[in-house]
């Protein structure tokens, strides 16, 4: 918000002054009345903001004269920085921009800004060409001189407008200011002559506003700020939620709207018999003789050769410009572009007349005061073999598949020389989605392992508008876009390779990328699942209709869009033991959204094709709860494709599918990262990140050294130095974490990493001695810390000093299950005080949220109770939530040994991967397999 005095004003004025490209200074007209006196000595840091905003109008003849009075009290610099510089624009054709005053108000002091010399600045500028708008706007600034925290603004101005375009009718509004708005006093007026016919409407308290007969004029007065609004569920249609402003016309209803503008549409002489318009028209009859063809043939031609630009000056606001100029100048907005079409099409025989559209607000329009304001779009309505076409020149890709598309614009005006009333526009799905996407991911590798993916992506619409535009930003920003919108469809997708281009045959713009994909198997039950669904999983139903007021209300489908997913996954193991699990197929209609499903899953491929269509529909009030309970049930049944129960973990899986040169076409796309931005870090920490997670170190080391090249911070340093301990480099290991220390002395994690490996090489007392000074200063770290501290006695053979520390830290915090889980596991690695170690890692099970660190705990403890079959249990629970746990494969394996069960070597070679020393760990606890 640059200014908030300014931001009102545009509001309050209902509309932008025109005519005369200089403001005027006046006093102010003899029909306003003064509003009442604020008492500038009482205004205190309790009161609103905004002290005064004081709104009066006068219709008569052929204009509307708007009146604002706005008093801001300068509470703080950042209120000084906002409302210090004014700023009023107004188109200067039709129209004035009258300054009455500019005051600041100190005490009991009163500083005339005007009579002090200083006047507005007239700014010559197209304020909106980002937004494909021109205006003709001028802008008048002042930066108040003098102005200081603490001191009034009082702002008077006015403008006057007058619009040819409305054949002497008139047509105003007012925002209306509801509590909780930081108001003080606010007030409406608006006035008329008795003899003229004012029709007004308000959808807020309408009874509130009430006329009276004063010296030969109507009046209407209200006092604001009002009551707040009365809630409405946010679910609700547009036309249940009332807009906040006042409407008056002199407009008798919708046929006359209809058939005052209808004239500005007149296509009769607009096409020149020998001109290049005509030109265009010959080669469309020439092409076909099928209407059909002929006007998605006409209307291709208008979106894509003519681009959109709004033109509001010359009293553009309303006229169109006329084809020829629409033609030479190969730019238009939505009036220009319609009748453009409109006589395009009728000079190819089709019936076609414009109709006004309210393109964000349309489904509120019957509430509306007829007039032209309340429609803010224009698009062409076509009847072909008695089916009526809605038609808009301003969008982008539309094909003769398209035509019997419906933009959601909810009703329309047909502009008729006989004049037309309000039209319903029907709701239905597009005949195309707006994306219509194929993913195709090959899963050979398994199930915890990353997927190489491809995606092609058909996009209409708005989305598809910004992304070819994106290509405009830059490469980088543009990428940046086309990766978002793969994400939208490909979980956890880093993308090596993306391309955009538009599709001229289909309109359609395409996206094809490829890259690897992190799919999201989770353990569930003992079994790998991997969700599928894209259509039911995105469906929200929860409508409030508790009040008895709401009860009527329907519940709307949310915005208008639809989609197609069609993903394809290439299974392990040729599939042998996939099956799907939920709905196979989908009811035709949810929540209001048009479902449909196809799956297949046949050999090593599995195949989803869904479709939602949203926005089409309306949940009737007697229909929720069925409806609620449909959508519950739905949820409960989402489709899922569940991995054989014998899938090998992760750690399992890494060997065959190195083997089988499965994991080279995910080496591949981030080799190609990094050789398409070799001097980026992201490249080299991502790699490095997925060669640890296949247990390559030593490769991995090598990239984590490039990152540290690139970005040497202390959580790199650490990182290099995690790698270098698995690696047995010890030294090199210290060197690194002494680094992070120098770079962040007071990173927990450096101290953790230091006192443990300096520990362990003869340097406990260091240690000790580190986290007891470090422990002096302690934050929200400081229990992290005790359970440090608690480690190291440990280690350092003083068993009861390591479980006093955490005694003192339970007794503070009782119902930390962190706390009590290291107090189980130190009494379990020491193998002291045993039963209570149970009472511990039992009541941190019940507290936790993620009991596999816990139960790996327990188990420790009923080894060390020789409670053989109770810590398997523990150790497979704790597995089962966490399949790459060291720890508890290492502890199941030493069992397994000592008890001659099957599997022993199969787990102590896998914790043996995941952890390289982890026979040393155990070892200080005197357990060997």
């Amino acid at each position: 918000m640059r200014t908030i005095l300014s931001s009102f004003a545009l509001a309050l004025l209902a509309g932008t002054a025109h005519a005369g490209d200089q403001p005027l200074y006046q006093p102010a007209p003899a029909w306003v009345q003064p509003a009442p006196v604020i008492d500038i000595k009482a205004v205190t840091a309790d009161d609103p903001m905004i002290l005064r905003i004081d709104q009066q109008q006068k219709l008569q003849g052929d204009e509307v004269w708007a009146y604002a009075d706005m008093m801001l009290h300068i509470a703080s610099p950042e209120v000084l920085t906002q409302a210090g510089t004014l700023q009023f624009p107004w188109e200067p054709t039709s129209g004035e921009l009258i300054v009455h005053s500019v005051e600041i108000l100190r005490g009991g002091e009163t500083i005339d800004v005007l009579k002090a010399g200083q006047k507005f600045t007239v700014l010559r500028r197209e304020q909106m060409l980002e937004r494909a708008q021109m205006n003709g706007l001028l802008t008048a600034t002042m930066a108040v001189e003098g102005l200081r925290v603490g001191d009034v603004l009082r702002v008077v101005i006015s403008t006057v407008r007058r619009d040819p375009a409305l054949g002497g009718r008139l047509q105003t509004m007012a925002p209306l200011i509801a509590a909780p708005a930081p108001v003080k006093y606010g007030h409406l007026r608006v006035i008329w002559p008795e003899a003229m016919k004012v029709n007004f409407k308000s959808q807020y308290l309408p009874d509130t506003f009430v006329p009276i007969s004063h010296d030969g004029f109507r009046e209407i007065g209200v006092l604001m700020p009002f009551p707040e609004p009365e809630e409405v569920p946010s679910d609700a249609p547009l036309r249940f939620r009332p807009l906040p402003l006042f409407e008056a016309t002199t407009f008798t209803g919708w046929e006359e709207v209809s058939r005052t503008m209808a004239p500005l549409y007149k296509t009769e002489g607009t096409i020149a018999p020998d001109g290049p318009i005509a030109a265009e028209v010959a080669k469309i009859a020439a092409a076909s003789s099928d209407p059909r063809t002929r006007a998605a043939m006409a209307l291709q031609l208008v979106q894509e050769q003519v681009r959109y630009l709004y033109r509001g000056m010359d009293g553009g606001n309303y006229v169109p410009q006329t084809p020829a100029q629409t033609w030479t100048l190969r730019y238009g907005d939505c009036k220009a572009k319609t009748l453009l079409l409109t006589a395009m099409l009728r000079a190819l025989g089709i019936d076609a007349e414009p109709a006004l559209v309210n393109a964000t607000l349309g489904d509120n329009v019957p509430n509306r005061m007829p007039a032209p304001s309340a429609f803010d779009h224009v698009i062409v309505r076509a009847t072909i073999g008695g089916q009526v076409l809605w038609l808009d020149g301003t969008a982008l890709g539309s094909r003769q598949a398209d035509l019997d598309d419906v933009p959601p614009f909810r009703n329309a005006l047909p502009l008729r020389v006989a004049g037309a009333g309000l039209e319903k526009m029907p709701l239905r799905a597009n005949t195309r989605p707006d994306a219509s996407v194929e993913v195709e991911l090959d899963g050979r590798a398994g199930v915890n392992l990353p997927a190489p993916f491809t995606l092609r992506a058909e996009l209409r619409g708005q989305s598809a508008m910004m992304l070819r535009f994106s290509a405009q930003m830059g490469k980088d920003k543009a990428a940046e876009m086309a990766d978002a919108t793969v994400g939208q469809y490909v979980a956890n997708a880093q993308v090596s390779e993306r391309n955009v281009r538009y599709d001229e045959a289909s309109g359609a713009t395409i996206l094809t990328a490829s890259g690897i994909s992190s799919p999201g198997w989770t353990k569930e039950d003992g079994r790998y699942r991997l969700g599928l669904d894209t259509a039911v999983s995105s469906v929200e139903f929860a409508p409030d209709r508790s009040k008895p007021e709401w009860a009527a209300i329907p519940v709307s489908s949310g915005d208008p869009g639809s989609t197609r997913v069609r993903t394809r996954i290439r299974l392990p193991g040729s599939g042998a033991g996939f099956v799907l699990e939920g709905d196979q197929t989908l009811p035709a209609s949810l929540a209001g959204a048009a479902l449909s499903r196809s799956t297949q899953l046949a050999g090593e491929w599995v195949t989803v094709e869904d479709r939602a269509t949203t926005g089409v529909r309306e949940i009737a009030p007697g229909d929720i709860p069925t409806v609620r309970a449909q959508v519950d049930a739905a949820k409960l049944r989402l489709l899922k494709l569940d991995a054989p129960e014998d899938t090998p973990p992760y750690w399992k899986a890494i060997a065959p599918a190195r083997a089988g040169k499965l994991l080279d076409p995910v080496l591949a796309v981030y080799a190609k990262r990094i050789a398409d931005k070799p001097k980026e870090v992201e490249g080299y920490s991502v790699r490095a990140t997925f060669l640890e997670g296949i247990y390559d170190r030593k490769a991995a080391l090598v990239d984590v050294d490039k990152v540290i090249a690139l970005a040497p911070t202390a959580d790199n340093y650490l990182w290099r130095a995690r790698l270098r301990i698995a690696l047995n480099d010890d030294v090199k290991a210290l060197e690194d974490i002494s680094k992070a220390r120098t770079l962040e002395p007071g990173s927990a994690a450096a101290l953790d990493s230091y006192a443990r490996l300096r520990a362990d090489h003869g340097g406990a007392v260091e240690a000790l001695a580190l986290v007891a000074e470090r422990m002096k200063t302690a934050g929200k770290d400081k229990n992290d810390l005790i359970m440090l501290q608690s480690s190291l006695l440990g280690d350092a053979g003083k068993p009861a000093d390591a479980v006093a520390a955490l005694d003192a830290a339970i007794k503070a915090t009782p119902g930390n299950p962190t706390l009590l889980n290291q107090r189980c596991w130190i009494k379990g690695t020491l193998n002291v005080a045993l039963e209570t170690a149970l009472k511990d890692c039992t009541k941190a099970i019940e507290l936790a949220d993620s009991s596999a660190a816990i139960l790996d705990s327990r188990g420790l403890v009923y080894f060390r109770l020789g409670r053989m079959d109770d810590a398997i249990a523990d150790f497979d629970a704790a597995l089962d939530q966490a399949p790459g746990m060291a720890a508890s494969l290492y502890m199941r394996g030493v069992i397994r040994t000592k008890t001659g069960a099957p599997g022993a070597a199969d787990d102590l070679a896998a914790a043996r991967m995941i952890s390289p020393r982890i026979d040393e760990d155990y070892a200080k606890y005197g357990i060997k397999p």
